[in-house]
């Protein structure tokens, strides 16, 4: 029994439709799922639709670093409107990405600022995306007081040291298919050593499949293999980390631990 914390399963990603690619997923034992509802306000809100009409979805909303820039008031307004649906239970993905640069520096800063901001004001927790400024994100995570909701650093890639600089702000760390890349040394060490009511698993379908399916479009019910690499880097069981990461991630969205039955 899996909680997929992550993955986007608007129909540009999946034309099948979300049901088609829930329904795989359920076959392997992934019975939640987080939606993330980024990229323009129809995925916003195309993600809190199937939060309302699937009990097993719930939803997050936000402005991804990469489309900073068109973080228009208008645009913003109506995320927050979004924000408050009691199906939405984080906002984000928000942060910053400065490998890829889509948009300038100083926007990203200033939107993930205010999504802080916005978190705190509705009292639930960030959904972080960060590249190649972790001190940068740590920075305004702790400046804007981010430790009042905590949240998630999603996609985590980062290095023990931030880890634990997040793990003191309150955040939780999700696992991708990163973890089960040979040459992600890093993220194992962390994987192995971060403390077990922190850890979480995630696809971010439909990207990063992990090890052996890359190269295949990444869907939710991929998120097994990552949880697999979890429990051999800890020293675990599949069924234990399934078990805690479920937990985990019911507790970090406010929500009743799922069963099986």
């Amino acid at each position: 029994m899996f909680f997929d914390t992550h993955c986007h399963l608007d129909a540009g990603s999946f034309p099948e439709g979300a049901d088609a690619v829930i329904s795989r997923a359920n076959a392997a034992g992934v019975l939640s799922f987080a939606c993330i509802g980024v990229g323009s306000l129809e995925h916003a809100r195309s993600a809190v639709a199937l939060a309302e009409r699937r009990a097993d979805v719930v939803a997050t909303v936000g402005i991804h670093p990469h489309d900073a820039s068109q973080a228009t008031g208008a645009f913003e307004g109506e995320l927050a409107a979004l924000a408050e649906n009691p199906r939405v239970v984080a906002v984000g993905e928000v942060g910053l990405d400065f490998h890829y640069d889509h948009s300038p520096r100083e926007t990203q800063k200033d939107v993930f600022r205010r999504a802080v901001a916005l978190a705190r004001r509705l009292k639930k927790p960030l959904v972080v995306h960060t590249r190649s400024a972790p001190e940068e994100t740590l920075g305004i995570l702790t400046d804007e007081g981010a430790r009042d909701v905590g949240g998630i650093i999603h996609c985590f890639s980062e290095d023990r040291a931030f880890a634990a600089r997040a793990l003191d702000l309150g955040f939780y760390l999700s696992f991708s298919g990163i973890l089960t890349f040979k040459k992600a040394i890093a993220v194992h060490e962390v994987a192995a050593w971060a403390p077990e009511d922190r850890i979480l698993v995630e696809t971010d379908s439909p990207y990063l499949a992990p090890v052996p399916l890359r190269g295949k479009k990444c869907e939710p019910a991929f998120v097994k293999h990552t949880a697999a690499r979890l429990a051999e880097l800890r020293a675990s069981d599949l069924e234990r980390i399934a078990a805690l990461t479920t937990a985990n991630a019911a507790r970090v969205f406010g929500l009743p631990v799922p069963s099986a039955g």
